[in-house]
């Protein structure tokens, strides 16, 4: 059995691969078929350092034995409990040390099982807090360009990424969108959070004055945009949004799907900037990858809202069959237990000046026109091929594979977010293998 599964299949045809150029891959196939700690094995037997953390999810690194071992007694002790008027004791366990984690005053947790299902969760809790209040008039949304909230028709409504969103339809009413912060003129090759582009924030005062404050819900931001890119918030650019969000009475969402779980050198994006949103949405390495899971933060002061009532009656009309799979939550458990242990929640802070420097020293490197980064994240923007946007970095990333290093690109933007557990000479070897590929991209 093992070796029949190392093998490639015989036909590549019936599943049609997510964000994916189909044909181009099955011609030449890029077969993934273990991993271990920092690395993957290809189906020809390569190591391939991993450069991504998979898909921003593999925050502690790969197989790590107290999570594969959670997950392996959890199924053979209970493999699925309802989440809809029952229970069972790790979701508990898990949502009390996720909220102990969390900034202070979110107390509560919603599951979900993707970071697409937390944002459609956290934006019908925002309608929905608003209409509980006697304030149904606020139902307008307002996201961000360039913004990146998941593949669901309430985060493709609320997202900015053209290619996301102009094939299907009208998509959700009542969504506005502000600016994107990227200011290359003004911000290349910022370490850090750019000097320029804070009052950005301010075009929030002229959305909401267009459409009057009385209809809006909430405002929907990632802290770091980083499916586009990697778009670092310039300084005092997330504060000014939470003071306009406060003083009209909207709730602030902060998508942290990729910067949860110490992707900045702290547990959250909100402690890094030092602003508290209404709303967190989590993913991908509240369980290290292992199980689908997520998890919507909210205040208490939303939780209480809807605590109103006969008791006997439900609350709020949503969840998921999943919500808080046993296995899940035993993942969750597992890879927070190992952040623990290993300080990897913080590890990042104390890694970023050495990754800072290491990705800056491409600056020379062929193509490139703009580096950033902040805690463990990176990208290196490339010029594009003229008449041919996208192909250079697609090229780059080919040849990165061919060579031992997995990295991701987006447009022609290599972004880069490696396990938590990376060590200076793997940031070398890293930053080596794309010196070599970008001195031989066209």
């Amino acid at each position: 059995m093992s070796n029949r599964l190392n093998a490639a299949p015989n036909d590549l045809e019936a599943f049609w691969m997510p964000f994916t150029a189909n044909r181009q891959f099955k011609k030449a196939p890029r077969m993934l078929t273990g991993a271990k700690d920092m690395h993957y094995t290809t189906s020809d037997g390569r190591s391939v350092l991993d450069g991504t953390a998979g898909l921003w999810c593999v925050n502690a690194g790969h197989c790590r034995p107290k999570i594969t071992e959670a997950v392996r007694e959890q199924v053979g002790e209970m493999d699925y409990a309802p989440a809809f008027q029952m229970g069972h004791p790790k979701a508990f366990e898990l949502a009390n040390q996720l909220v102990s984690l969390a900034p202070e005053g979110m107390n509560h947790v919603l599951y979900t099982n993707s970071g697409s299902e937390s944002v459609e969760t956290a934006l019908k809790v925002a309608l929905a807090y608003h209409r509980a209040k006697g304030d149904g008039s606020r139902f307008r949304l307002i996201g961000r360009e360039r913004g990146y909230h998941g593949v669901n028709f309430g985060g493709i409504s609320v997202g900015g990424i053209v290619s996301n969103r102009k094939m299907f339809g009208t998509l959700l009413t009542g969504v506005d969108h502000l600016s994107h912060t990227h200011m290359p003129d003004k911000n290349a090759f910022t370490r850090g959070e750019p000097e320029h582009g804070g009052d950005i924030a301010s075009e929030l005062e002229r959305i909401v004055t267009l459409h009057d404050a009385s209809t809006v819900a909430a405002v929907i931001v990632e802290p770091v945009a980083g499916s586009t890119g990697v778009l670092i918030p310039p300084k005092g650019y997330l504060k000014k949004l939470r003071d306009i969000c406060t003083k009209h009475g909207i709730l602030l969402i902060f998508d942290e799907v990729i910067t949860g779980f110490g992707r900045l050198g702290t547990p959250f994006a909100a402690d890094y900037f030092d602003v508290t949103p209404d709303m967190i949405t989590t993913a991908k390495g509240l369980t290290n990858g292992v199980i689908p899971m997520g998890a919507v933060f909210v205040t208490d002061a939303i939780h209480d809202t809807f605590m109103n009532g006969p008791e006997h009656l439900i609350e709020f009309f949503h969840g998921y069959t999943y919500s808080g799979n046993p296995m899940a939550s035993a993942a969750g458990l597992a890879t927070l237990e190992t952040y623990k242990e290993e300080g990897l929640l913080t590890r990042g802070a104390e890694l970023a000046p050495y990754w800072e420097d290491a990705l800056h020293s491409l600056k020379d490197a062929p193509h490139v026109v703009d580096i950033r980064n902040i805690g463990l994240i990176g990208a290196i923007e490339l010029e594009p091929m003229k008449g041919e946007p996208t192909k250079r970095a697609f090229s780059a990333f080919l040849k990165a594979f061919e060579k031992g290093c997995l990295i991701r690109t987006t447009g022609d933007i290599i972004a880069l977010s490696p396990p938590l557990i990376i060590e200076k000479n793997h940031i070398d070897e890293l930053v080596d293998c794309l010196r070599t590929v970008l001195n031989e991209v066209e």
